[in-house]
Order: structure tokens, then sequence, then C-alpha cells
């Protein structure tokens, strides 16, 4: 059954009790739930739901803002509504300095990446702060949306002293894997989590609605001798991720 059938063959909304908005909001969130309407298909067109339904076009619309709030729904600009890719969970442990690459190989998925950003220009404050760079330095910059078997799951910036990465461009996959073959990869690192909201551009990128829960991680990475050669500041999609921590006395 496709949604327009289940639409078009449903009891009238017209008939029923309750706000009609809210009725439609059951109704779709009822197909959502049968499968009818699949993770990243596409709503019908408001247009189209009103001529299905006899309903309002601002009825129809409060009823996919409805669903926009719960977070079963997800609007992009210029495109449509869309079912939200509901994420498997990961569980990443927060003691062993992996790359984001290692980690899902590790668990058998595909990984891709869409670049954002590889550029080369002199540090911002909190980049000098944290690289020990002067503002005269060079710094490298790497931005990407990191994605596993199709889906995307984190936002990655990474900045490095320009000796350090000299050509952000030859990252092609794994940041780790370019510093180690210059024997430069990082044997430490400290890192600190933060709870968020996800922006409007950093929610479009991952397929969440906006002010979704968000996980922003910055890291510094250090060589064996001390020296700070990576800052970088990850955004998670909170519904795909545990962070677990392995701890001892």
């Amino acid at each position: 059954m496709t949604i327009t059938e289940y639409l078009r063959d449903a009891p009238p909304i017209l008939s029923g009790t309750g706000p009609r908005y809210m009725q439609l909001r059951a109704r779709l969130s009822d197909a959502i739930d049968a499968g009818i309407l699949a993770p990243g298909n596409a709503l019908p067109s408001e247009r189209a739901i009103c001529a299905l339904t006899n309903l309002s076009r601002v009825t129809v619309r409060k009823a996919i803002q409805a669903l926009v709030e719960s977070g079963d729904v997800i609007q992009r600009q210029g495109s449509g509504s869309f079912v939200t890719e509901k994420a498997e969970r990961l569980q990443q442990s927060l003691s062993h300095l992996t790359s984001f690459s290692e980690e899902m190989a590790r668990r058998g998925m595909t990984t891709s990446v869409q670049v954002l950003d590889q550029s080369v220009s002199r540090p911002s404050r909190d980049e000098r702060a944290a690289l020990g760079l002067g503002a005269d330095d060079l710094v490298s910059r790497l931005s990407r949306l990191r994605i596993a078997d199709g889906r995307p799951l984190a936002i990655e910036r990474a900045a490095l002293p320009h000796d350090i990465l000299p050509n952000p461009a030859a990252v092609t996959a794994s940041l780790y894997d370019v510093m180690e073959r210059s024997n430069r990869r990082p044997v430490r690192a400290t890192q600190k989590i933060s709870a968020i909201n996800l922006a409007e551009s950093d929610a479009a990128l991952l397929r969440v609605p906006v002010g979704a829960a968000g996980l922003q991680i910055e890291r510094l990475s250090y060589l064996p001798s001390d020296r700070v050669i990576e800052f970088t500041t990850s955004i998670f999609r909170g519904d795909a991720y545990d962070f677990v921590a392995d701890l001892r006395l």
C-alpha cells in the first residue's frame, strides 16, 4: 500500500474527534510505524495531502510541523518533508584513541566522507590557544561529514599546525593514517564532551530535525613529546552514539 492509497481509503478525518491536525498527525505517524512511509521517504506535498483528506492547507501544515517537533519528520528547504532516518545506536569507547574510519571498519561498516573544507590559513584565536601557535603561523583545516553505511553520523572539524599537515587535501580517508605515514600520529588525547542542540546547518548535514540532541567533543591530541598537534571539534548525532569509558581504581 502506498501513502496515497492509505490516506485516500482511510475514514474521513472530518468525522473524527479531537483537533483535525492532531488526527492527521496520528494518521501519518501510524503510516510511519507501519512502514508505509519508510525512513528517508518523502511525504506527499501539502497540496496532495489536502486533496486526499479534504483538509485545509493550514491544518496539513500544522500536522506536519507536529511531526517535525516530535522528530518523526525532517523538512529540507526546497525539497519537502521526509521521514527521519533512525540511526542504529553505536557504542564507542573513550579509552582508545582511534579515528572514525578505524572505528567503523572494526564494526564492519562501509565509510565515506563528504569534504566540507580543506584549507590553509592563519589560525583563529581558539586555534592559537589550543595548538600553541602564533598569529603569523599557518594552520591546516579539515572539515568533513563522516558517513557509515550511507548514514551521516558525525561532523569533524580539525585544525592542525601546517608543519604537521602541510597538505590537507592529501587526506582522503583517515587523517591518522596520513599522520602515521609521516611518523606524526598522536599517542594520547584529552577530550571534553558537551550536550548540545544541533543548529540548522549541522542538523541539515546530519539529516535530523533542527534542535535535535547532539554530542560535541573537543579533542586535543599529543605527540610523545607532549606537543599538541590536533584540535578537533566533532558533532555527533545524539540518537546514534553512546560513549563508554572504562574506569578502574
